[in-house]
């Protein structure tokens, strides 16, 4: 039975077997956890090494995918499946054959940057987007090869859309708004959003306070209605839930997510010198199980059945498939 069944493409966090029970509670059919941020190659694998254990640890609750048909599997199961991503590219190491490698390891999304240039494209936040670089466009098509999906949810809106067009498969948008419905730059221009949507690409609408609506943070059908506005922008087949909800974090990790090794300096992220740490989460989402007021939420603003199931579950499920089952 998948009626009401839930995927999240991007949660963050220290996840642990509580968290899993919450996911379950919460009807999750599959979420992408974040494995990394800064983290070199090394790092990335002691990262991948801890969630191989935690698999085997909650093993009656969680299950690797690697396919679409992995996370079906795990739906029988009554687990939940764990789709493995990482928020940045550095875990490649600048070497274009470690994207395979990486893909046999289990890895199924990664975003092409995190907060900074890299050698693959520019990020949100720097004052130029110069576009996608060389070596981004050699790394974008190796991802397509290996069933990989390329994320563009810290990418500036140049190298974003770029990156739409040179793959040849479809890309995401994990974690990010409408920057038409809350100016902010992590979130996307509608014509990046319209144009990832015509090549098949989703968007996952965030539920983190500094990127989203403070009526959409206040309840569950005010986040519902933002979710109508972006299919607006978008299209029904082509919106989904990227929450950006995190588990267990503490002060410590938000420094590393924000300045990483990279800075002496100050940098507040998404955040800004009027909001410098932890936001509170938004009033209807204190914990993950709350997502399963979505659902009846979508219904309650105009949504069908058959749609409400699409931006539950259906429209990730699909461009999984796509992607993933191609290599």
């Amino acid at each position: 039975m998948t009626a009401g069944r839930i995927i999240d493409a991007l949660q963050c966090g220290h996840f642990n077997r509580d968290s899993f029970l919450a996911l379950r509670a919460g009807g999750y059919s599959a979420v992408t956890p974040t494995l990394g941020f800064w983290e070199d190659t090394m790092g990335s694998l002691e990262a991948l090494g801890r969630w191989r254990d935690m698999e085997r640890d909650n093993a009656d609750l969680i299950r690797i995918a690697r396919s679409s048909a992995d996370i079906l599997a795990a739906e029988r199961e009554g687990k939940v499946a764990i789709v493995l991503g990482y928020q940045n590219s550095n875990l490649f190491g600048g070497r274009i054959r470690f994207v395979e490698l990486f893909a046999e390891l289990g890895i199924r999304v990664v975003q092409l940057t995190y907060n900074n240039q890299n050698e693959l494209a520019s990020s949100c936040y720097e004052a130029e987007d110069n576009g996608l670089a060389r070596f981004g466009r050699e790394v974008v098509r190796e991802m397509n090869r290996v069933g990989m999906l390329v994320d563009l949810s810290h990418v500036g809106d140049r190298s974003s859309r770029e990156a739409i067009e040179h793959s040849e498969a479809p890309v995401a948008i994990t974690h990010a708004n409408a920057h038409s419905l809350y100016p902010h730059k992590r979130n996307k221009s509608d014509e990046t959003i319209r144009a990832l949507a015509a090549r098949g690409g989703v968007i996952g609408c965030v539920a983190y306070r500094n990127i989203t609506p403070d009526a959409a943070c206040a309840t569950v059908d005010g986040w519902a209605g933002m979710v109508a506005r972006t299919v607006d922008i978008a299209g029904v087949n082509h919106v989904g839930i990227g929450t950006d909800i995190s588990h267990n974090h503490t002060p410590r990790d938000y420094d590393w997510m924000r300045r990483g090794q990279w800075t002496r300096g100050v940098d507040y992220g998404a955040g800004s010198p009027d909001r410098p740490g932890a936001v509170p989460k938004p009033e209807w989402l204190k914990s993950p199980d709350a997502l399963r007021d979505v659902g009846p939420a979508l219904r309650r603003v105009g949504f069908s059945g058959e749609e409400t199931a699409k931006i539950l579950r259906g429209n990730w499920l699909r461009l999984y498939a796509r992607v993933f089952d191609r290599a």
